[in-house]
């Protein structure tokens, strides 16, 4: 996410003092509702209205950075360290073209 982007969510925050809410167990509860929200655009159709997606999906990243900030963790190095567990798990020469779970591969 561009430092613009991180600093805006930041500034929204501290200016409404919300930080004191912002736990852990909170936050991933948000999440888990805003990410429900996202796949609400979809319950009775693959086709969604591109704004309410948006909207909601938003509020998803939202919420996920306010999680790494109140962790201290960073996207791009938790990104990455999952990204080579899943290539270790699902390796291209099983895994292309197949949607099966690594242990069924």
């Amino acid at each position: 996410m561009k430092e613009e982007t991180l600093a805006r969510i930041r500034r929204f925050t501290e200016d409404r003092d919300w930080g004191q809410f912002h736990t852990p167990a909170n936050l991933a509860k948000s999440i888990a509702i805003e990410a429900a929200e996202l796949l609400e655009c979809y319950q009775w159709s693959d086709e969604a209205d591109i704004d309410k997606v948006r909207e909601e999906l938003a509020d998803v990243l939202v919420y996920c950075q306010d999680l790494l900030d109140c962790l201290g963790l960073d996207a791009d190095e938790i990104i990455m360290a999952k990204m080579a567990r899943n290539e270790e798990k699902y390796p291209v020469e099983k895994a292309r073209g197949n949607a099966v779970k690594y242990d069924k591969l």
